[in-house]
């Protein structure tokens, strides 16, 4: 799976056609466990997307090491212990924009978009639909959204010592920042 994605990723960058592509390498994407006893959040800026405008096809890949925590050992538990981040380096989101038709990528403004594709994290891949805004200017697209992801659909268990650390569901946001690709 991770093989395709990636190489999807690559021809979809690589790809010479008249629509309008955008890419970016620094995208941020955080999470935050708002949990009984204790919050916990996360903050990773390398993360790559691209999208294509005529096609509606969108993906994102996030390196897992690179979320940063306020704690060392919060950062360490979680790539080790959680996430498996040696195992599982990346975690991918691949889909298409469903209602492609209502954004104009031609002209500045911020529009709804939704987009319907699939997560693949810690080895499981699973259906699912993201809401936000594209935010078009003449330097690029700015994705935003926010959307909840249940860690047990990934395979993700919590320990019992650390049950109410650790929220079942996390918030997750995107701030991404996209250029055209020339």
């Amino acid at each position: 799976m991770k093989k395709i994605i990636f190489f999807t990723f690559i021809l979809l960058a690589a790809q010479v056609v008249s629509a309008q592509r955008y890419m970016t390498k620094t995208g941020k994407v955080s999470f935050y466990s708002d949990a009984p006893l204790e919050k916990i959040e996360a903050v990773n800026h390398q993360v790559n997307c691209a999208i294509d405008t005529h096609s509606g096809f969108f993906v994102v890949k996030i390196l897992m090491r690179s979320f940063v925590f306020e704690k060392a050992l919060m950062q360490e538990h979680f790539n080790e212990e959680y996430v498996e981040s040696d195992k599982y380096p990346n975690a991918f989101f691949k889909g298409k924009i469903t209602n492609l038709k209502e954004i104009d990528f031609s002209r500045p403004g911020t529009y709804p978009a939704v987009i319907e594709g699939e997560m693949a994290l810690h080895g499981k891949t699973n259906k699912m639909i993201a809401k936000g805004t594209f935010t078009v200017s003449k330097e690029g697209v700015r994705v935003q959204g926010k959307f909840p992801l249940k860690i047990a659909d990934y395979g993700i268990s919590v320990p019992g010592a650390v049950t109410g650390k650790i929220a079942e569901v996390m918030q997750i946001r995107t701030d991404l920042f996209l250029k055209p690709l020339k």
